[in-house]
């Protein structure tokens, strides 16, 4: 029985959908003004997971996904660059979707595009102002008034007076009220625009999602995601912009993620700490990352340390030496499936509560010990635990890659400048190995780790690593 934990009802509710086994989730994606960054991955890592977690339950789910590719912060980006902000738009959607390949996030049912979504856009806004939720201003710009939607605030869980004393607001002359939002900007000069009843301009930011949403599934959806930071204003104002439209409830669940923060600070551009996919990828494998992230509940922030992707590098190496002396030790054919696989009904009974990774990750210590020591007895049961632990973590992305080249790519990774010191005790213990003095061999490894180093042996070669 899957329990999800609703933020719009502030506990955890079982789940069902509105539509028997048929599922529509959407989850707010990313607005292309500059690189992608970790906590882009770490939204669209939890959504797919989600879904995936909803299909093992047996239900066909459409998951909808979309990037903004127009607003302030595109055109600023694209006029430092000299070029077109779709030009730009589209040049940062095509990178950031190979980054998320490379991360091995799978791909949405549906992409969704705010420019492709205009006429929708302009048909939405024209109908709140028909129904007196949206007035126009003499410039052509168009507001949404805040006022007359009676249940404003109630995922924010804010009256009128607390959001308009904690936050932000950008006041305009033309607005009815303070709190009052853009549905429809007019355009300034030498910014992309397109034509609308009220003039040149474009969409605001808050309307791109409820006119995207119901052209995807309808009036009504049982799942919207994202950040925790999305809740107010703009998961709010979606809701108003949506059920002030159709006078039903606009989603069913709300579900969102927690934040990223980077030693102690939140991670933002201006404080210069932001962890870049660009970067990200040069220096770690898509399995390290998310063992990291995910050792986390995803409704908490996370705060990455410097050593939290080191260490799950470490613990990474550890679990896939296992697989590998499996496959060398036993003839590993092709996949088998187990039936009666008592770590898939573990795995699962965590994610079927609020989608509990931690709980999940935390039986590998205990699978891959077990794995371990039957591989160093021959027993050859451990062949049937491969299979297992590998099928029950698929669903979390891990161990879904080819062992050799995951403990390659660590060990080149890992390749320094080794001091001579540690070279020569390295030598002298390979001979001695060769000569079957494992007793002396024993001696120099222990005096090489306790330097630091980490020896790895092949059949014909050896390694050294930094611990």
């Amino acid at each position: 029985m899957l329990k999800i934990y609703n933020t719009l009802t502030r506990k955890k509710e079982i789940f069902q959908p509105y539509d028997k086994n048929n599922v529509k989730m959407y989850a707010c994606g990313i607005t292309v003004s500059g690189n992608a960054h970790i906590g882009h991955l770490y939204q669209a890592m939890i959504y797919d997971i989600i879904r995936k977690v909803l299909e093992k339950n047996g239900y066909k789910v459409t998951y909808a996904r979309n990037y903004t590719d127009i607003d302030d912060k595109i055109i600023a980006s694209a006029n430092k660059l000299g070029i077109d902000s779709k030009v730009y738009a589209e040049n940062m959607i095509k990178k950031i979707d190979e980054e998320m390949r490379y991360f091995q996030v799978d791909e949405p049912t549906i992409w969704l595009k705010a420019t492709e979504n205009i006429d929708n856009i302009i048909n939405f806004v024209k109908r709140l102002i028909e129904k007196g939720y949206a007035y126009t201003t003499k410039n052509g710009d168009v507001y949404y008034s805040v006022e007359k939607f009676s249940k404003y605030g109630c995922l924010s869980n804010r009256n009128l007076e607390d959001a308009k004393n904690n936050y932000r607001i950008e006041n305009d002359e033309e607005k009815k009220s303070p709190l009052d939002f853009a549905l429809w900007k007019s355009a300034k000069a030498g910014e992309p625009y397109w034509i609308s009843p009220w003039g040149k301009g474009r969409p605001g930011w808050h309307i791109e999602c409820s006119t995207m949403n119901m052209t995807a599934f309808g009036e009504q959806i049982d799942i919207h995601g994202g950040g925790r930071d999305l809740i107010f204003p703009h998961h709010e104002n979606e809701i108003a912009q949506t059920e002030a439209l159709t006078g039903k409830q606009f989603a069913k669940y709300w579900i969102h993620n927690g934040l990223i923060k980077v030693n102690g600070q939140k991670m933002s551009k201006s404080l210069g700490n932001s962890i870049i996919l660009e970067d990200l990828k040069k220096k770690y494998p898509p399995e390290t990352v998310k063992f990291a992230l995910l050792q986390n509940s995803y409704r908490s922030d996370i705060n990455l340390t410097d050593e939290i992707f080191d260490l799950a590098e470490k613990q990474m190496y550890n679990f896939y030496s296992v697989l590998n002396k499996v496959e060398q030790t036993f003839k590993i054919g092709s996949e088998t499936l187990i039936e009666d696989n008592e770590y898939d009904k573990k795995v699962n009974e965590a994610l079927q509560d609020d989608f509990n990774t931690p709980k999940a990750l935390s039986y590998l210590f205990d699978i891959f010990k077990e794995m371990s020591k039957k591989v160093k007895d021959l027993d050859d049961s451990v062949v049937k635990d491969y299979f297992k632990v590998k099928q029950a973590y698929k669903i979390l992305g891990l161990f879904v890659n080819d062992s050799k080249k995951v403990l390659e790519f660590y060990d080149n990774k890992n390749q320094i400048e080794i001091p001579s010191q540690i070279k020569e005790m390295a030598e002298k213990r390979w001979q001695a190995k060769l000569n079957k003095d494992y007793q002396q061999a024993d001696v120099l490894r222990q005096e090489i780790e306790n330097q630091g180093y980490q020896i790895k042996d092949s059949k014909e070669d050896y390694n050294i690593i930094k611990k």
